[in-house]
């Protein structure tokens, strides 16, 4: 499984949960990809300099198992999997982290991994 992590960078914890929850599979490369977008400025622009910067081909998007962990802002994400769908062919499963109770500084780890396309096709099925 390749990880497009447009987030912080995973801990070895959380690669370990993530490992737990894609078995048989397991994690191959996780591609860290920075996001920094200006509010200032219009999106769009600033979200193909991001896609440009993701390291796989668009035959690797559509043939390889991915799994992203999106970044927060959400109309950034949004974006972002809108663009991946039209590259993929279909919605990409996503990381969930979350926050662990009584932490101090604050501990994220995986919740976790949403099937997006399944979730697409089952809401698909509960139209009139």
């Amino acid at each position: 499984m390749h990880i497009l992590n447009f987030a912080y960078p995973l801990t070895d914890a959380q690669l370990e949960q993530i490992n737990t929850l894609l078995q048989p599979q397991t994690v191959v490369k996780v591609h860290h990809i920075p996001v920094q977008f200006d509010p200032a400025e219009d999106f769009f622009p600033q979200l193909e300099t991001l896609l440009s910067a993701i390291p796989l081909s668009t035959e690797e998007l559509q043939s390889l198992p991915i799994l992203i962990n999106l970044p927060s802002l959400n109309s950034i994400a949004v974006m972002l999997l809108t663009s991946l769908h039209g590259r993929m062919g279909y919605f990409p499963s996503i990381l969930r982290l979350r926050s662990k109770p009584n932490q101090t500084p604050p501990v994220f780890e995986v919740a976790e991994i949403i099937n997006l396309q399944a979730l697409r096709d089952q809401s698909r099925s509960e139209r009139w």
